[in-house]
């Protein structure tokens, strides 16, 4: 067995449901002990988030991932038991294989591997590590970067392990992402019998005309690295339960993924103009999960597209797809930001799974990058 699948199980077999860490940060830290870095806990709340350094000076090369998994679900729809990790057909099953516990363990045999040839190389090699990324995403990253801030502690470079494949891994990489700007909309109306629409105000009917303007607005064309802003309406609550009832109230959950050509405050701004032009009684809540973020500078993405070719033979596409990562909040300090990791075909779902072949190839991509950032001195 090859220690790749040794070392993912281990992480895998602990139940790390958001914002329980299980012990697998333990284990990590226990495998940083023994290559040599220095260790700092920044816990928060429920959350468990590990800092880890090796090495000094400039650059500092950042590892960033999760411990955290998302609920597994019926477990009786799982081929496997999704605690109890399982070798089959050439793949590793489990909740978490692919996202990220497989990626984490790639890192870690990487930058073993690395010290063990250059111990005396130049910069920092840092982990960034939390157990709060598939929840709220309040007390996990967001907190270490503050405190990173505070610290006046600006990685130049950072490789997130999210899965970022399509068929094979490192197919695609990711060089930034969407912004995402919710919004909760609640629209006023009077309560009445449906026999007497003249002594009530029915807030279904005032909305409709505003909701499918909102659908139907180009908010921009995107760019040469994003697709086009998209708005999408994700919950639609109104009534009493009875037919015969007029509602009082109406509310609508909706999202923006949002790309660079817009900001959160000028879509805030469109969107209220908009409702306010309908000429009916509403009140919103707006809330920022993250704004977009791209690498354009070309040093980080061509050591990453460099370490593809040279483990797979083909060079990777790039992408801002996809949902939003911790990489929203570590570029907030400036760094450049890839993300690479396995095949993301099953992750969030039953009989979830990465193939043993990609995560040997992902020790030796993540090798190679911290090969072509971090030389051993002259």
């Amino acid at each position: 067995m090859h220690e790749i699948v040794r070392l993912a199980s281990s992480l895998i077999e602990r139940p790390s449901v958001t914002p329980d860490d299980a012990g697998c940060q333990t284990l990590i830290s226990e495998e940083l002990v023994r290559q040599g870095f220095t260790l700092t806990d920044l816990p928060s709340g429920d959350v468990s988030n590990l800092w880890a350094v090796h090495g000094d000076g400039e650059p500092t090369l950042l590892l960033a991932g999760h411990t955290d998994v998302v609920p597994a679900g019926p477990v009786d729809a799982w081929r496997f038991d999704p605690f109890t990790p399982t070798l089959a057909d050439g793949h590793l099953y489990g909740r978490g294989a692919a996202d990220m516990k497989g990626s984490l363990a790639a890192m870690l045999l990487a930058t073993r591997r690395f010290l063990t040839e250059h111990p005396d190389h130049a910069g920092t090699i840092a982990y960034l590590i939390t157990s709060d990324e598939e929840g709220p995403a309040v007390d996990g990253t967001v907190r270490v970067v503050e405190w990173l801030s505070r610290q006046e502690i600006r990685p130049r470079y950072c490789v997130v392990g999210e899965p970022s494949s399509t068929e094979s891994v490192g197919d695609v990489i990711r060089i930034g992402r969407r912004g995402s700007l919710n919004g909760r909309l609640t629209v006023h109306g009077v309560q009445g019998h449906v026999a007497y629409p003249d002594q009530a105000s029915n807030p279904i009917h005032s909305v409709l005309g505003a909701l499918l303007a909102l659908t139907e607005t180009v908010w921009d064309d995107g760019n040469d690295a994003f697709p086009p802003t998209s708005f999408q309406i994700s919950n639609l609550n109104s009534g009493t339960g009875a037919s015969n009832v007029i509602p009082s109230e109406l509310t609508a959950l909706f999202n923006f993924r949002y790309c660079t050509e817009q900001t959160a405050e000028g879509l805030i701004a469109r969107v209220e103009r908009l409702l306010a032009q309908h000429g009916f009684d509403f009140s919103i809540d707006w809330e920022l999960s993250g704004a977009p973020f791209q690498t354009a500078t070309a040093t980080l993405i061509d050591a990453v597209r460099e370490s593809v070719l040279a483990v797979q033979s083909f060079e990777p596409a790039t992408s801002t797809g996809g949902g939003t990562s911790d990489g929203r909040f570590i570029a907030a300090l400036g760094t450049e930001i890839v993300e690479l990791g396995p095949v993301n075909a099953t992750i969030h779902s039953v009989d979830e799974r990465v193939r043993v072949d990609d995560l040997i190839a992902l020790i030796d991509i993540y090798h190679g990058i911290l090969e072509r950032l971090l030389p051993a001195h002259a």
